[in-house]
C-alpha cells in the first residue's frame, strides 16, 4: 500500500464543528511551503500561493468546499528550457459526502454510472471527521498548471549526448549502420 506525502500546504477542518454559515480558510505558502509545492509539481518555483475557500454543511451529512486557487509560478519553456511566468486562478468547487449517505446514487440498477460532462462533478467520498482543504486546494493548483508551457519565441535546444552515459540498444545499432556507410 502507497501512501501519499502530506500536502505542503495541508490544512485539516474538523467538519463537525462547522458554523452555520461556514468556515472561511484561507492559506497563503510560505517560502518553504511554496518551495516544497514547486518541487511536488515540477515547477522552477512558486512565488506566491493563496487559497481563499468557504467549507460550509452540505444537505446535511455532506460538505461543499468553494473558493478560488491564485499563485504566480515559473515552469521551463519545453522548448528552450528558459522560465515562463504564469498565472494560475482557479476556481474551487467541491462538494463531499460519508461512503453511506443516502445521498449517493450513481445511477439505476443494471449498474451503469450516469455522467453529465456539463453538469456538475459528483461528489468524492469523505473518510472520517476532518477534509484537509489545503490539499484539496493543492489539487485545483496541479490541474490548472500548463503541461507543456512555451515561449513565444522559443528555440529548440537539441538534446546533448552524455559521454559518460552508455548508449541504449537503439542507439549503438543506429551507431554500427552509420559506421558501416
Amino acid at each position: 500500500m502507497t501512501t501519499t506525502p502530506p500536502s505542503p500546504v495541508s490544512f485539516p477542518v474538523n467538519i463537525n464543528r462547522l458554523p452555520s454559515k461556514g468556515m472561511p480558510v484561507l492559506v497563503e505558502a510560505d517560502a518553504a511551503m511554496r518551495t516544497a509545492l514547486a518541487q511536488a509539481h515540477g515547477l522552477l518555483s512558486v512565488e506566491r500561493f493563496k487559497a481563499d475557500l468557504l467549507v460550509t454543511d452540505w444537505k446535511g451529512n455532506g460538505v461543499a468546499v468553494r473558493g478560488r486557487v491564485e499563485a504566480e509560478i515559473t515552469q521551463a519553456c519545453i522548448a528552450s528550457l528558459e522560465p515562463v511566468p504564469a498565472r494560475i486562478d482557479e476556481p474551487v468547487d467541491a462538494t463531499f459526502l460519508p461512503r453511506n449517505s443516502k445521498l449517493f446514487r450513481l445511477g439505476d440498477l443494471s449498474g451503469e454510472v450516469l455522467v453529465d460532462p456539463e453538469g456538475p462533478d459528483a461528489p468524492e467520498i469523505l473518510e472520517g471527521d476532518t477534509l484537509d482543504v489545503g490539499a484539496l486546494a493543492e489539487e485545483f493548483f496541479g490541474v490548472a498548471i500548463n503541461p507543456y508551457p512555451r515561449k513565444s519565441d522559443a528555440v529548440p535546444v537539441a538534446p546533448q549526448a552524455d559521454a559518460d552515459k552508455p548508449l541504449g540498444p537503439l542507439a549503438e545499432k543506429l551507431a554500427a549502420l552509420k559506421a558501416k556507410t
